[in-house]
């Protein structure tokens, strides 16, 4: 049976990012095509399969015995991207003060999740790398 490792449960949250992203994308669109239904169906079945592959990990690495030094660079890792979203929300309410008649809500909904897409890649690099080298 193969370990799971924290790293891999790290960038699995960049497929849950892009899941959401995909699922604003299906709601927030204004207008209609036929293959969208096909798109929404397969994006369904896969978020599917994929909860359930991602229980079956969790409850292995949970199973296991943890790795301190790396749960401890996951924390760390966190309170960057803490700082990281924090400052990108700021920026976000400004464009948004300053540009509140040419943004619609539409945009700024694009703006935040593109940011929990950019926020789950830049997660998974410095966890990697603070991981690697054993920070």
């Amino acid at each position: 049976m193969k370990k799971v490792s924290l790293r891999e449960l790290v960038a699995d949250k960049i497929i849950f990012a892009v899941l959401i992203a995909v699922y604003y994308w299906t709601w927030a669109r204004n207008d209609w095509k036929g293959y969208y239904t096909t798109i929404q169906i397969v994006v369904a079945t896969f978020t599917f399969y994929y909860f359930i592959s991602r229980g079956i990990r969790l409850k292995k690495y949970k199973q296991e015995t943890p790795d301190e030094m790396a749960e401890a660079n996951l924390r760390r890792c966190d309170a960057i991207c803490l700082k990281i979203s924090v400052a990108v929300l700021i920026a976000v309410s400004f464009l948004c003060a300053a540009g509140r008649f040419a943004l619609t809500t539409e945009v700024i909904g694009y703006c935040l999740v593109g940011m929990l897409v950019l926020l789950a890649v830049v997660r998974t690099i410095i966890f990697c790398v603070m991981d690697k080298k054993g920070l």
